[in-house]
Parts: C-alpha cells; structure tokens; sequence
C-alpha cells in the first residue's frame, strides 16, 4: 500500500470525522480518481506533436494515455470531427495515491517561484483542477527529449459534497495550498 493512502486511513479520516462531525465512516470524502490531460492545438497541423504528449503522459503517469478526438467540427480552427487533438490518463487505486504523493512533494516543489496552489479551483462540488506550464517539472521527463514545453491539466476527482470538505482533505494530504 502506497504511504499516502496509509496516511490517509490512520491519521486523515479521524480528523475530518471529527472536523465535519461524521457519523459514518462511509461519509468522510475520499479521492476517487486523477485525470491527466494534455490538449494540443497544434496536433491540427503537426500530428507527431501528438506521439511525443502520449510518450510523455506515460512516462509522468506510469500508466498508458489514450489519445482524444474533437468532439465537433470547428471552421475557424481547421478542425474536423473526430480528428486527434489531446491525449489523456485515469488514475485509480495506488496509481492515483502513488502520484498524488509525487505531485505534491517532488514535482511542485520543482516549479519556479512557487507560493502554493491556488485554494479557488474547486468545482463546488469538491473536486480540484489544477493547471500545470511545463510538463519538464516531472523528474520522470528527459529533459534533452523535450521537443515542445506542453502543458497539462490534473483534475483530481473527490467524494467530497461541498468545496470546503475537498479542501480539508486535499489540506490534510499535504496539498500546498497558498495562503
């Protein structure tokens, strides 16, 4: 078992049963999933931009990406439906424990002048998005490989209700949260 989840079982539920006073143990929020996205415009005109994100997603997420397709047609953009645009990755279980606990110790800590997330991307329903620069914060990228800096998007999906529960729980995983 990963060490953030271990966490999470002995020292993380007593303390949101007792902050939001749970009666339940099945009540206390819980991260349910993590996605990875990467969207790529540029993939309309150059298509190899594409297999660099997908080798990169797999590299950061030790899992294997799914490449993602235009849901509409758009004139202006040059884009067709059903075209390749992103790629993306759905982390559960120890796979989502064992990056969260990477994110938020190793990677974040290699972005430049960093002061903490912000504590204002929560969806009103407890889940957290979090927008990533550069995908070159991730010691898992070979930094001489990158053709591209890309960014990406991690949305970190909880069984929290409100904003406020998502964010005590997301705070007591140790989410650097800015003051």
């Amino acid at each position: 078992m990963s060490r953030l989840k271990d966490i999470y079982q002995a020292d993380i539920i007593p303390k949101l049963r007792a902050d939001f006073n749970y009666k339940n143990v099945m009540e206390v929020p819980k991260i349910q999933k993590i996605v990875l996205n990467m969207g790529l415009g540029e993939a309309i005109q150059n298509i190899k931009i594409l297999d660099s994100a997908a080798l990169e997603l797999n590299a950061i997420s030790g899992q294997k990406s799914v490449i993602t397709k235009a849901k509409k047609s758009i004139a202006t953009f040059k884009l067709r439906q059903g075209m390749p645009i992103g790629c993306m990755v759905t982390l559960r279980r120890d796979k989502m424990y064992e990056f969260l606990d990477r994110l938020m110790n190793v990677s974040l800590a290699r972005v430049r002048d960093f002061k903490g997330v912000s504590g204002k991307a929560f969806d009103g329903k407890g889940n957290y998005t979090l927008g990533i620069k550069e995908q070159l914060i991730f010691p898992e990228i070979n930094y001489d490989a990158v053709d591209k800096i890309k960014g990406l998007n991690i949305t970190i999906v909880t069984s929290a209700k409100t904003d406020e529960e998502g964010k005590a729980l997301l705070k007591y995983m140790g989410m650097p949260f800015r003051n």
